[in-house]
C-alpha cells in the first residue's frame, strides 16, 4: 500500500501553495516524496513554506518561485525555473483561484467578470499548455485543478465563481480526451466548505457558518489536509486510472 501513495522521484507545481489548501497539498505531497514548487503571488511568503518543508524533509525538497496566474510570462517562467532546477514535472497542481466579487450576477462589472475567468480557467488552461508536452512525450503526467463544488450548484451570490468552477470540469472532461491516449491524467477535486483565509468570508461570519452546516451532514466544515489526501491519490499509482473526474470532497454538503 505504501508504494501506491509513493511519489519519490517525481517533481510538482503547486500554485496558490504558499497557505490554505495549496500550502497543504505542497505539504502532503512533500511527505510522500516528491520534490516540491511553491508558488503564489509573493516571493516572500512562498520562501517560508518551501524553508519549513525543507527543514522537515532536507534541502532541496522544496523551491520557491513567485508568479502571478494572471501573468503568462509568469507562469511560462514557473515552468522554465522549475525545469532547470528540478529537471521534468511530473505533477501539477493549478489550485490559484480569484473571486474578486460576492452578489448577484445583475451587478459584477466586466472587469470582475473577466478576471474570475481569467485566474480561474484561462490560466489553468496557459499552465497545462506549458506542461504536458513534456508529459505527453514522456507519456506520464498527473494534472490536479482544484475546482469547487460551487461549480455544480447555483448561487446568488458566489454565481461568477460558480460559473468559473463548473468551466474547470469540463477543462479537465476535454484534455482528458486529448491527453489520456498519452497516459497523461486530468482531474478536478471540487471541495466544499474549507477552513481556509480564502474561505473566511463563508466561514467568520456566524450565520453563515450555521447555514452551511445545516446542510452537510458531517456538521463540521472541512481541513486543507483533507483535501490534500486527494490530491496525493490523484498523482500517485493508486490514481494512475481515474481520467476526467471531479471528487467532490464536501462532508456530504452536496447531497442533501
Amino acid at each position: 500500500m505504501t508504494k501506491l501513495f509513493d511519489l519519490d522521484g517525481k517533481t510538482a507545481i503547486i500554485t496558490g501553495s504558499s497557505r490554505g489548501i495549496g500550502k497543504a497539498i505542497a505539504e502532503q505531497m512533500a511527505a510522500h516524496g516528491a520534490r516540491v514548487v511553491i508558488s503564489s503571488r509573493k516571493q516572500q511568503a512562498c520562501d517560508q513554506v518551501a524553508g519549513t518543508i525543507n527543514q522537515k524533509h532536507g534541502n532541496g525538497t522544496a523551491m520557491a518561485i513567485a508568479a502571478n496566474i494572471s501573468s503568462k510570462h509568469d507562469l511560462q517562467n514557473l515552468v522554465d525555473q522549475t525545469t532547470k532546477t528540478f529537471g521534468d514535472i511530473h505533477i501539477l497542481v493549478c489550485n490559484a483561484s480569484s473571486n474578486p466579487y460576492y452578489g448577484p450576477m445583475a451587478e459584477i462589472d466586466d472587469d470582475q467578470f473577466n478576471k474570475i475567468l481569467t485566474n480561474n480557467v484561462v490560466a489553468n488552461n496557459w499552465l497545462i499548455g506549458m506542461v504536458s508536452p513534456q508529459m505527453i512525450e514522456r507519456k506520464d503526467g498527473a494534472v490536479i485543478i482544484v475546482s469547487s463544488i460551487g461549480g455544480l450548484k447555483g448561487s446568488a451570490v458566489l454565481g461568477a465563481y460558480g460559473i468559473s468552477k463548473a468551466a474547470d470540469f469540463q477543462l479537465a472532461r476535454n484534455l482528458c480526451v486529448e491527453y489520456g491516449r498519452h497516459n497523461v491524467r486530468i482531474n478536478c477535486i471540487a471541495p466544499g466548505l474549507i477552513k481556509t483565509d480564502f474561505a473566511r468570508a463563508l466561514w467568520e461570519n456566524p450565520d453563515n457558518l450555521k447555514a452551511a452546516l445545516s446542510r452537510t451532514p458531517m456538521r463540521r466544515i472541512g481541513e486543507p489536509d483533507e483535501i490534500a489526501g486527494a490530491a496525493v491519490f490523484l498523482a500517485s499509482a493508486a490514481g494512475s486510472y481515474v481520467n476526467g473526474q471531479q471528487i467532490v470532497i464536501d462532508g456530504g454538503a452536496t447531497i442533501t
